[in-house]
């Protein structure tokens, strides 16, 4: 079992930067995949960024060029840097990892305000 932990979300002016951390209880493998993907009010769960090593990255089109995301295993955490945030990025965002499971945190709100 893995049990993952948010943090960083929280309110923001468009335009604005946040970095969300999840921190893993135990230690993750280097090609488990982990993620972060967002639901807004109303809306499906949707994929924001997944990565697998340390170069295998995907983006979802809409943030692309803005968010990046990265991960350190020393520190079992992935972390998502959001720059020039918009008010549709508003969401709850959840941490994802996979490896013969899935794992889902408990999420982290973002609000973005105009």
């Amino acid at each position: 079992q893995v049990q993952l932990v948010e943090s960083g979300g929280g309110l923001v002016q468009a335009g604005g930067s946040l970095r969300l951390s999840c921190m893993a209880s135990r230690s993750i493998r280097h090609l488990d995949v982990m993620g972060w993907y967002r639901q807004a009010p109303g809306e499906e769960r949707e994929l924001v960024a997944t990565i697998q090593g340390f170069t295998t990255t995907n983006y979802a089109d809409s943030v692309k060029g803005r968010f990046t995301i990265s991960k350190d295993l020393a520190k079992r955490t992935v972390y998502l840097q959001m720059n020039s945030l918009k008010p549709e990025d508003t969401a709850v965002y959840y941490c994802h990892y996979r490896d013969d499971k899935i794992y889902w945190g408990q999420g982290t709100q973002v609000t973005v305000s105009s």
